[in-house]
């Protein structure tokens, strides 16, 4: 009997494929320490969120409130945090949510949510190269390089008044995932120092927008702060506050993306809790200044458009700024892409170990010591995606798998404190149960801020995979052959 099948709920040595002897029993190099954790939950954290549905929320939901729907969405995802410290300490494997809800709450829900984390990573990263895209393209055009419409749109695309103008394919979204997922495939150690990289650079930006945008603020914008509700859920008022949290919760997500590099990690039980709850905390004070100046620089009616910052931004007569913008958003965008992959094929890899899923996903590269299999898989279907089809209106699809992975983990938690009391424990969430509770009531509560067609996708999503699962899974894992 192998280690793993031993041992399900820690890393496994991944499972050579068949007729490659010698290519696959290679443990992941630990070379990532507290401060490169961080790094990697920044990186994954600011992008898409400040630079993109900040406006969306905002002109759609909740006015200048939009503040307050940061908050709210940070209050669940620290709730959430201190739960994946917890498990991260006691269970430093690879697979984020997954391994967690594999050792406490059993195979089939582990299953279910590393089904849902597909939406968060996958599909995210193939929302974001969408509008990764987008500030390439305008990036370009702004020195007179214009790309063809054709090769920068999916044949299904439609224009700001839901009129079809389709292209052929969204070539840069393409490009980008590829040259993200090879990256990867070469290896953790330079991934890190590239969104290291990257992460100094947007930071630099955000400071620069907070600090420049503030002497140009206008109070009278943020009057209303919370707009009366227009007659239906979600559309301002209270209802609309919770339902920006649910929309810009796309904008937290990934950093729970750093317990899946646990296995990569120097000391997980002292630097995982470093990494998750101190990139949380960095990025919502940032988001919160933001939120501020922007709905301060221009009216919340006005903001909806795809890039709200650089719009805002364009009201105080500083040109350079707009490009710093701009340039920042493109960065912003590639590491999140880039920490979005890296967790899916974290959470790919550990199922495979446990054999939920082929062994070749387990399989780690000889030299590059990555699960470069599932970096291949991912980079054919974000990119799939990400060129030909429209898939921006999948945040909320994104939201609902973050959400749901959240609620799991608090309940894994509370399973955990009862079945494997006396488990040594690097850290405690303080004040449980109270914690782990408030953290399934938050984040279940802004489930339901969601729309309707959203639990719909979700639901076909789920009964898809429980026909993977009890058509191949359930048969193959390692769990399910000592039950036979």
């Amino acid at each position: 009997m192998s280690a793993s099948t031993a041992n399900p709920l820690f890393a496994c040595k991944p499972i050579e494929a068949a007729g490659a002897a010698g290519s696959g029993q290679h443990e992941f190099k630990r070379t990532l320490g507290p401060l490169s954790l961080v790094a990697l939950g920044i990186g994954a954290i600011i992008g898409a969120g400040i630079f993109s549905l900040t406006g969306i929320a905002a002109a759609d939901n909740a006015g200048p409130a939009v503040v307050l729907s940061f908050l709210i969405a940070a209050v669940g995802c620290g709730f959430a945090g201190l739960c994946y410290s917890e498990l991260s300490g006691m269970i430093p494997a690879a697979g984020s949510a997954y391994s967690y809800a594999y050792a406490s709450l059993g195979e089939l829900v582990a299953w279910i949510i590393g089904w849902a984390l597909t939406l968060e990573y996958a599909v995210g990263a193939a929302t974001v190269s969408v509008s990764w895209s987008a500030y390439v393209t305008s990036f370009l055009g702004s020195f007179g390089l214009a790309l063809p419409h054709a090769l920068t749109a999916s044949p299904f695309d439609s224009d700001a008044m839901g009129h079809a103008n389709p292209g052929v394919v969204n070539l840069p979204a393409m490009i980008i995932i590829v040259l993200v997922s090879l990256l990867l495939i070469r290896g953790i150690s330079e991934s890190a120092k590239v969104n290291g990289a990257i992460v100094a650079l947007k930071l630099a930006v955000v400071v620069a927008v907070i600090g420049f945008g503030a002497f140009y603020v206008k109070p009278a914008n943020w009057h209303p702060f919370i707009p009366p509700n227009a007659g239906t859920f979600g559309h301002f008022g209270i209802s609309g506050v919770f339902r920006g949290a649910a929309t810009v919760f796309f904008a937290y997500i990934g950093f729970d993306a750093v317990s899946t590099a646990a296995q990569e990690t120097k000391n997980p039980e002292r630097d995982m809790p470093i990494g998750i709850l101190g990139s949380l905390a960095i990025c919502t004070v940032l988001y919160v200044l933001v939120c501020l100046v922007v709905t301060g620089l221009l009216s919340y009616t006005k903001l909806h458009d795809a890039a709200p910052v650089a719009l805002a931004i364009s009201q105080t007569n500083l040109p350079f700024l707009r490009v710093a913008v701009t340039v920042g958003a493109i960065a912003g965008l590639t590491s999140v892409i880039l920490v979005m992959l890296l967790g899916q094929s974290r959470v790919f890899y550990s199922m495979a170990c446990d054999g939920l899923l082929p062994g070749v996903f387990a399989n780690v590269h000889p030299r590059f010591r990555t699960p470069w299999l599932s970096n291949l898989l991912f980079m054919v279907f974000a990119g799939v995606a990400g060129g030909f089809l429209p898939i921006s209106s999948l945040g909320h699809m994104t939201s609902f798998g973050t959400l749901l992975a959240f609620v799991i983990v608090c309940i894994g938690v509370l399973v955990l404190r009862r079945t494997d009391a006396g488990r040594r424990r690097a850290f405690r969430t303080p004040y449980s149960p109270i914690v782990p509770i408030a953290g399934i009531v938050v984040c279940g509560a802004l489930m339901l801020s969601l729309p309707l067609q959203t639990w719909v996708l979700a639901f076909v999503w789920l009964v898809i995979g429980l026909g993977i699962y009890f058509a191949y899974s359930r048969t193959h894992s390692h769990l399910g052959r000592r039950n036979a």
